[in-house]
Protein backbone atom coordinates (compact mmCIF):
# COMPACT_ATOMS: atom_id res chain seq x y z
CA UNK A 1 0.00 0.00 0.00
CA UNK A 2 2.75 2.45 0.94
CA UNK A 3 6.07 2.87 -0.96
CA UNK A 4 9.18 4.25 0.40
CA UNK A 5 9.12 8.14 1.88
CA UNK A 6 8.48 10.32 -0.28
CA UNK A 7 10.89 12.77 0.60
CA UNK A 8 14.50 13.27 2.29
CA UNK A 9 14.51 13.78 5.96
CA UNK A 10 17.20 14.81 8.45
CA UNK A 11 17.39 12.54 10.93
CA UNK A 12 15.53 14.14 14.06
CA UNK A 13 12.74 14.01 11.82
CA UNK A 14 12.77 10.03 12.19
CA UNK A 15 9.90 8.80 15.27
CA UNK A 16 10.39 6.48 17.57
CA UNK A 17 7.97 3.97 19.22
CA UNK A 18 5.99 6.27 21.98
CA UNK A 19 5.15 3.73 25.00
CA UNK A 20 2.42 6.39 26.59
CA UNK A 21 0.08 9.36 25.07
CA UNK A 22 2.36 12.60 25.75
CA UNK A 23 -0.43 14.37 23.03
CA UNK A 24 -3.87 14.72 23.06
CA UNK A 25 -6.82 16.33 21.21
CA UNK A 26 -9.93 17.43 22.82
CA UNK A 27 -12.67 17.40 21.07
CA UNK A 28 -15.53 19.29 23.38
CA UNK A 29 -17.65 19.28 20.47
CA UNK A 30 -18.55 17.49 17.03
CA UNK A 31 -21.06 20.13 16.15
CA UNK A 32 -19.39 22.60 13.05
CA UNK A 33 -21.04 25.53 11.06
CA UNK A 34 -19.37 24.65 8.01
CA UNK A 35 -20.00 21.44 5.92
CA UNK A 36 -16.54 21.10 4.14
CA UNK A 37 -16.84 18.37 1.30
CA UNK A 38 -13.72 16.57 2.33
CA UNK A 39 -15.24 16.14 6.13
CA UNK A 40 -19.20 15.81 5.80
CA UNK A 41 -21.46 14.86 3.74
CA UNK A 42 -23.68 17.97 4.25
CA UNK A 43 -25.05 20.23 7.37
CA UNK A 44 -27.86 17.37 8.91
CA UNK A 45 -25.30 14.41 9.41
CA UNK A 46 -26.13 13.94 12.81
CA UNK A 47 -24.46 14.95 16.23
CA UNK A 48 -23.34 13.16 18.96
CA UNK A 49 -26.35 12.94 21.74
CA UNK A 50 -24.95 13.27 25.35
CA UNK A 51 -21.74 15.06 24.90
CA UNK A 52 -19.76 15.92 28.38
CA UNK A 53 -19.82 18.49 29.98
CA UNK A 54 -17.04 20.92 31.19
CA UNK A 55 -16.86 19.46 34.69
CA UNK A 56 -16.10 16.25 32.98
CA UNK A 57 -14.01 17.51 30.91
CA UNK A 58 -12.19 18.83 33.72
CA UNK A 59 -12.02 14.73 35.25
CA UNK A 60 -10.80 14.14 31.98
CA UNK A 61 -7.99 16.88 31.92
CA UNK A 62 -6.58 16.35 35.25
CA UNK A 63 -6.33 12.58 34.56
CA UNK A 64 -4.78 13.09 31.20
CA UNK A 65 -2.40 15.79 33.03
CA UNK A 66 -1.67 12.87 35.79
CA UNK A 67 -1.10 10.46 32.88
CA UNK A 68 1.81 12.17 31.30
CA UNK A 69 0.06 14.03 28.74
CA UNK A 70 2.10 17.41 28.32
CA UNK A 71 0.44 18.95 24.76
CA UNK A 72 -3.32 19.69 24.83
CA UNK A 73 -4.76 20.55 21.19
CA UNK A 74 -8.38 21.52 21.11
CA UNK A 75 -10.30 20.41 18.33
CA UNK A 76 -13.98 19.62 16.80
CA UNK A 77 -15.92 19.72 15.18
CA UNK A 78 -15.25 23.13 15.59
CA UNK A 79 -14.53 23.68 18.81
CA UNK A 80 -15.73 27.92 19.19
CA UNK A 81 -18.92 26.30 19.08
CA UNK A 82 -18.71 24.92 22.58
CA UNK A 83 -20.16 27.11 24.74
CA UNK A 84 -18.14 27.10 27.57
CA UNK A 85 -15.11 27.40 25.54
CA UNK A 86 -13.00 30.20 26.92
CA UNK A 87 -13.58 28.68 30.65
CA UNK A 88 -12.32 25.32 29.55
CA UNK A 89 -9.21 27.15 27.88
CA UNK A 90 -8.18 28.59 30.94
CA UNK A 91 -8.97 25.27 33.22
CA UNK A 92 -6.41 23.60 31.24
CA UNK A 93 -3.99 26.70 31.12
CA UNK A 94 -4.08 26.14 35.29
CA UNK A 95 -2.74 22.01 34.69
CA UNK A 96 0.85 23.58 33.93
CA UNK A 97 0.96 21.64 30.21
CA UNK A 98 4.29 22.71 27.96
CA UNK A 99 1.50 23.38 24.74
CA UNK A 100 -1.82 24.21 24.58
CA UNK A 101 -3.44 24.92 21.18
CA UNK A 102 -6.14 25.18 19.18
CA UNK A 103 -7.96 24.28 15.58
CA UNK A 104 -10.36 26.68 14.63
CA UNK A 105 -12.18 27.63 11.10
CA UNK A 106 -12.14 31.15 12.21
CA UNK A 107 -15.63 31.91 11.69
CA UNK A 108 -15.98 32.99 15.60
CA UNK A 109 -12.81 33.74 15.91
CA UNK A 110 -12.95 37.27 15.95
CA UNK A 111 -15.41 37.67 18.85
CA UNK A 112 -13.20 35.22 21.14
CA UNK A 113 -9.66 35.71 19.93
CA UNK A 114 -8.77 38.30 22.89
CA UNK A 115 -10.42 35.99 25.40
CA UNK A 116 -8.85 32.59 24.55
CA UNK A 117 -5.69 34.47 24.77
CA UNK A 118 -5.96 36.20 28.27
CA UNK A 119 -7.33 32.44 29.28
CA UNK A 120 -4.23 31.08 28.40
CA UNK A 121 -4.23 29.88 24.91
CA UNK A 122 -1.10 29.29 22.99
CA UNK A 123 -1.19 28.82 19.94
CA UNK A 124 -3.67 28.63 16.97
CA UNK A 125 -4.09 26.31 13.95
CA UNK A 126 -6.58 27.77 11.48
CA UNK A 127 -8.73 25.78 8.69
CA UNK A 128 -8.58 27.80 5.48
CA UNK A 129 -8.83 26.22 2.25
CA UNK A 130 -8.98 29.45 -0.19
CA UNK A 131 -8.99 32.79 -0.33
CA UNK A 132 -11.63 33.53 -3.00
CA UNK A 133 -14.91 34.30 -1.19
CA UNK A 134 -17.40 31.80 -3.98
CA UNK A 135 -14.81 28.92 -3.83
CA UNK A 136 -14.98 29.02 -0.55
CA UNK A 137 -18.75 29.19 -0.24
CA UNK A 138 -18.97 26.16 -2.42
CA UNK A 139 -15.93 23.90 -0.24
CA UNK A 140 -17.87 24.80 2.99
CA UNK A 141 -21.59 24.44 1.73
CA UNK A 142 -22.26 27.68 2.39
CA UNK A 143 -19.87 29.24 4.87
CA UNK A 144 -18.53 33.09 4.83
CA UNK A 145 -14.99 33.87 3.85
CA UNK A 146 -15.24 37.84 5.22
CA UNK A 147 -15.93 36.22 8.75
CA UNK A 148 -13.04 33.99 8.79
CA UNK A 149 -10.52 36.54 7.53
CA UNK A 150 -11.98 38.77 10.02
CA UNK A 151 -11.15 36.20 12.52
CA UNK A 152 -7.71 35.46 11.45
CA UNK A 153 -7.07 39.25 11.69
CA UNK A 154 -8.06 39.29 15.05
CA UNK A 155 -5.99 36.55 16.21
CA UNK A 156 -3.03 38.42 15.37
CA UNK A 157 -4.16 41.70 17.12
CA UNK A 158 -4.60 39.73 20.18
CA UNK A 159 -1.06 38.89 20.00
CA UNK A 160 -1.19 35.12 18.88
CA UNK A 161 1.87 34.48 17.83
CA UNK A 162 3.30 31.11 15.51
CA UNK A 163 -0.13 30.20 13.75
CA UNK A 164 -0.46 28.55 11.39
CA UNK A 165 -2.87 27.61 8.16
CA UNK A 166 -4.45 24.18 7.18
CA UNK A 167 -4.91 23.54 4.06
CA UNK A 168 -6.49 20.71 2.65
CA UNK A 169 -5.76 20.74 -1.28
CA UNK A 170 -8.18 19.61 -3.57
CA UNK A 171 -7.75 18.68 -7.29
CA UNK A 172 -10.04 20.56 -9.20
CA UNK A 173 -10.82 23.21 -6.39
CA UNK A 174 -7.91 25.09 -5.03
CA UNK A 175 -5.02 23.00 -6.10
CA UNK A 176 -4.35 26.23 -8.65
CA UNK A 177 -3.81 28.65 -4.68
CA UNK A 178 -0.58 27.35 -3.45
CA UNK A 179 1.44 30.40 -4.09
CA UNK A 180 -1.11 32.96 -3.42
CA UNK A 181 -2.35 31.24 0.28
CA UNK A 182 1.67 30.79 0.84
CA UNK A 183 2.03 34.44 0.01
CA UNK A 184 -0.93 35.66 2.02
CA UNK A 185 0.14 33.78 5.07
CA UNK A 186 3.75 35.06 4.87
CA UNK A 187 2.49 38.13 4.55
CA UNK A 188 0.89 37.95 7.91
CA UNK A 189 3.55 35.77 10.02
CA UNK A 190 2.18 32.76 9.17
CA UNK A 191 3.10 29.46 8.54
CA UNK A 192 1.29 27.86 5.83
CA UNK A 193 0.56 23.71 5.95
CA UNK A 194 -0.93 22.33 2.64
CA UNK A 195 -2.49 18.60 3.55
CA UNK A 196 -3.09 15.96 1.57
CA UNK A 197 -6.76 14.70 1.13
CA UNK A 198 -7.48 11.48 3.43
CA UNK A 199 -9.25 8.70 2.54
CA UNK A 200 -11.71 9.16 6.02
CA UNK A 201 -15.28 9.38 5.78
CA UNK A 202 -15.79 12.04 2.92
CA UNK A 203 -12.45 12.37 1.75
CA UNK A 204 -12.27 9.20 0.74
CA UNK A 205 -14.80 9.92 -2.34
CA UNK A 206 -11.95 12.15 -3.17
CA UNK A 207 -9.65 9.42 -3.99
CA UNK A 208 -8.94 10.90 -7.51
CA UNK A 209 -8.70 13.99 -6.33
CA UNK A 210 -5.72 14.00 -3.90
CA UNK A 211 -2.71 16.01 -4.74
CA UNK A 212 0.30 14.52 -3.00
CA UNK A 213 2.58 16.16 -0.78
CA UNK A 214 5.49 16.23 -3.80
CA UNK A 215 3.55 17.28 -6.23
CA UNK A 216 2.77 20.55 -3.72
CA UNK A 217 6.42 21.04 -3.23
CA UNK A 218 7.13 20.60 -6.78
CA UNK A 219 4.22 23.57 -7.58
CA UNK A 220 6.20 26.01 -5.04
CA UNK A 221 9.77 25.17 -6.12
CA UNK A 222 10.77 28.67 -6.70
CA UNK A 223 9.98 29.88 -3.45
CA UNK A 224 10.75 27.01 -0.97
CA UNK A 225 14.21 25.91 -0.68
CA UNK A 226 15.59 22.66 -2.42
CA UNK A 227 16.76 21.04 1.39
CA UNK A 228 15.50 17.87 3.37
CA UNK A 229 12.47 18.30 5.31
CA UNK A 230 12.30 18.76 9.12
CA UNK A 231 9.31 18.27 11.70
CA UNK A 232 9.02 20.42 15.03
CA UNK A 233 10.09 17.62 17.31
CA UNK A 234 6.91 17.09 19.49
CA UNK A 235 4.96 18.80 17.65
CA UNK A 236 2.33 16.54 15.14
CA UNK A 237 3.67 15.02 11.77
CA UNK A 238 3.29 18.15 9.51
CA UNK A 239 6.86 18.15 8.11
CA UNK A 240 8.82 21.86 6.79
CA UNK A 241 11.00 23.40 4.15
CA UNK A 242 12.56 27.02 4.56
CA UNK A 243 11.40 29.90 2.17
CA UNK A 244 14.32 30.43 -0.53
CA UNK A 245 14.34 34.64 0.29
CA UNK A 246 13.59 34.18 4.14
CA UNK A 247 15.18 31.12 6.36
CA UNK A 248 12.54 32.43 8.94
CA UNK A 249 9.32 31.58 7.04
CA UNK A 250 8.66 27.75 6.73
CA UNK A 251 5.84 25.90 4.32
CA UNK A 252 4.51 22.75 5.68
CA UNK A 253 3.30 19.35 3.98
CA UNK A 254 0.95 16.72 5.98
CA UNK A 255 0.96 13.36 3.79
CA UNK A 256 -1.36 11.33 5.47
CA UNK A 257 -2.45 9.76 1.97
CA UNK A 258 0.99 9.29 0.16
CA UNK A 259 3.18 9.08 2.37
CA UNK A 260 1.75 8.41 6.07
CA UNK A 261 3.14 8.93 9.40
CA UNK A 262 1.83 6.36 12.03
CA UNK A 263 5.40 5.08 13.14
CA UNK A 264 6.01 6.63 16.27
CA UNK A 265 2.59 8.96 16.72
CA UNK A 266 2.13 9.78 20.74
CA UNK A 267 -1.12 11.03 20.33
CA UNK A 268 -5.10 10.05 21.71
CA UNK A 269 -8.28 11.87 20.79
CA UNK A 270 -11.09 12.33 23.37
CA UNK A 271 -14.24 12.43 21.05
CA UNK A 272 -17.04 14.82 22.38
CA UNK A 273 -18.66 11.96 24.04
CA UNK A 274 -16.06 11.03 26.17
CA UNK A 275 -14.06 8.03 24.56
CA UNK A 276 -10.41 7.78 24.58
CA UNK A 277 -9.80 7.07 20.46
CA UNK A 278 -6.49 5.71 20.00
CA UNK A 279 -6.34 6.60 15.99
CA UNK A 280 -8.24 8.97 14.09
CA UNK A 281 -8.64 6.27 11.09
CA UNK A 282 -9.77 3.58 12.89
CA UNK A 283 -13.37 3.01 14.98
CA UNK A 284 -11.82 1.58 18.20
CA UNK A 285 -12.10 3.13 21.40
CA UNK A 286 -12.98 2.99 24.79
CA UNK A 287 -15.76 5.29 26.68
CA UNK A 288 -14.40 6.89 29.61
CA UNK A 289 -17.71 8.92 29.93
CA UNK A 290 -18.96 7.76 33.35
CA UNK A 291 -15.88 7.75 35.38
CA UNK A 292 -15.42 11.21 33.78
CA UNK A 293 -18.84 12.33 35.08
CA UNK A 294 -18.40 10.95 38.34
CA UNK A 295 -15.41 12.54 38.97
CA UNK A 296 -13.30 9.78 39.21
CA UNK A 297 -10.08 10.46 37.92
CA UNK A 298 -8.78 6.80 38.98
CA UNK A 299 -11.22 5.50 36.63
CA UNK A 300 -10.47 7.62 33.68
CA UNK A 301 -6.74 7.16 33.88
CA UNK A 302 -7.31 3.00 33.45
CA UNK A 303 -10.16 3.75 30.86
CA UNK A 304 -6.84 5.43 29.32
CA UNK A 305 -4.45 2.83 29.47
CA UNK A 306 -6.97 0.44 28.34
CA UNK A 307 -7.02 2.61 24.80
CA UNK A 308 -4.16 3.26 24.61
CA UNK A 309 -2.85 -0.40 24.44
CA UNK A 310 -5.42 -0.54 21.42
CA UNK A 311 -2.96 2.00 19.77
CA UNK A 312 -2.04 0.71 15.90
CA UNK A 313 1.42 -0.90 15.33
CA UNK A 314 3.16 2.11 13.30
CA UNK A 315 4.95 0.00 11.65
CA UNK A 316 2.16 -1.82 10.22
CA UNK A 317 -0.46 0.13 9.90
CA UNK A 318 -0.91 3.16 7.78
CA UNK A 319 -3.41 5.57 9.16
CA UNK A 320 -6.15 6.51 6.53
CA UNK A 321 -4.87 4.53 3.48
CA UNK A 322 -6.52 1.51 5.57
CA UNK A 323 -9.66 0.71 4.04
CA UNK A 324 -11.44 0.93 7.46
CA UNK A 325 -10.98 4.55 7.66
CA UNK A 326 -13.80 4.91 4.57
CA UNK A 327 -16.74 4.61 7.34
CA UNK A 328 -15.21 6.96 9.93
CA UNK A 329 -16.02 10.66 10.41
CA UNK A 330 -13.25 12.86 10.88
CA UNK A 331 -15.53 15.45 13.12
CA UNK A 332 -16.94 12.65 15.02
CA UNK A 333 -13.87 11.23 16.23
CA UNK A 334 -12.13 14.79 16.25
CA UNK A 335 -10.23 15.11 14.11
Amino acid sequence: MLALPLYPESKDSIATAVAAPRSVRLSFTDRCDLACIYCRPHRRDGYVEAPLELDAWKTMARALVASGVRRVRITGGEPLLYGRVVEAVAFLSSLGIDDLALTTNATRLAKLASPLRAAGLQRLNISLDTLHQQRFFSMTRGGDLSGVLRGIEAAGAAGFVGTKLNTVVVRGENDGELREITEWAWARGITPRFLEVMAIGEGAKLADRVVTGREMRDRLSDLIADEPLTVEPERGPARYVRSRRDPHLRVGFITGTSDTYCKGCDRLRVSSDGTFRPCLATSDGVSAADAARAGEEGDVRARLNEAWAKKPDGEIWKGCTEPEAADLSIRSIGG
